[in-house]
């Protein structure tokens, strides 16, 4: 008897590193839940499919909608990729109360809730795969992400907290944790603060015309190859930072509030100047 195909779910596969994630694992024989925000997102998906003769099961799955996540307890999913999110740049002082609110609902409440759904059936079976597609902004903070980056550090504690508590289970759990990758995300972040209600924008402390994300940002292909290895299980790590070049530096921010003292006078922050400095939209060419 043939072996039944693993089932893997993928939410945020409207765009990004969500669709090509399903694209790529159609290809190596797992039978792909593509789930997209909207349903206007599903048909030029469907076309690039049948014009590749792939077999991808399509679905309308809006994390911040009770229906469309309950929906998912009928899928028999071996493999849970958490991608969709939002994100929306800003200075926590500036940030309007609406912007932060929506990217918890859907990074943080909408993502988790769904998981307890997925990982329930799991628990049945005793056996399944849980990863979330975090970010080097869950584990270190820049200035003018710290709403994104907020929701990140959450998902990277309900990512803990499920690794230790399905475990009897028979559960797996895996993060990634991309760094700058250049796929306009990390732009259309930054440019956000530009599309605020004017009287927000008013009161604003920071500058947003002349402000742009301040890194110099890789090519998407390290975050596609390290996805397609942890979900295949040929990387059996529980923290996969990619690229590779930024694991060294990440470790060096994380340890260095160790040692921080408090700011003794006021100057302006090393990257908060490079967000002023730096070009928007600026790669690295690795």
């Amino acid at each position: 008897m043939k072996n039944k195909k693993e089932t893997i779910l993928i939410t945020g596969a409207g765009s990004g590193f969500g669709k090509e994630t399903a694209f790529r694992m159609v290809k190596k024989n797992y039978h792909v839940i593509a789930a997209v925000e909207t349903p206007s997102q599903i048909f030029p998906l469907k076309e690039i499919a049948k014009k590749e003769k792939l077999d991808i099961q399509f679905e309308k799955l809006d994390l911040t909608n009770t229906g469309d996540r309950e929906r998912a307890a009928n899928w028999d999913v071996d493999i849970l990729l958490n991608n969709g999110a939002i994100s929306e740049g800003g200075a926590v002082i500036d940030l309007p109360e609406y912007i932060l609110r929506q990217q918890f609902e859907v990074n943080v409440f909408g993502t988790i809730l769904l998981t307890q759904i997925v990982a329930r059936n799991m628990v049945k079976k005793k056996k399944g795969f849980i990863v979330f597609m975090s970010s080097v902004a869950g584990i270190t903070t820049d200035p003018f992400a710290g709403a994104y980056s907020s929701t990140k550090h959450a998902i990277e504690a309900f990512a803990e907290a499920f690794n230790k508590e399905l475990k009897e289970f028979g559960i797996k759990i895996a993060t990634i944790n991309p760094g700058p990758i250049y796929t306009g995300f990390n732009d259309r972040m930054f440019e956000g603060p530009l599309h605020w209600y004017e009287e927000d924008l008013e009161n604003a402390i920071f500058d947003y015309k002349k402000i742009a994300f301040p890194h110099e940002q890789y090519i998407p292909e390290h975050v596609f190859d390290k996805t397609e290895k942890v979900l295949s299980g040929e990387l059996k790590t529980y923290r996969n930072v990619v690229p590779d070049d930024i694991v060294e530096d990440t470790k060096k921010q994380m340890d260095e509030v160790w040692t921080r003292m408090q700011n003794s006078k006021a100057q302006r922050d090393p990257l908060v100047q490079k967000a002023y400095d730096i070009k928007p939209e600026t790669k690295n060419g690795k």
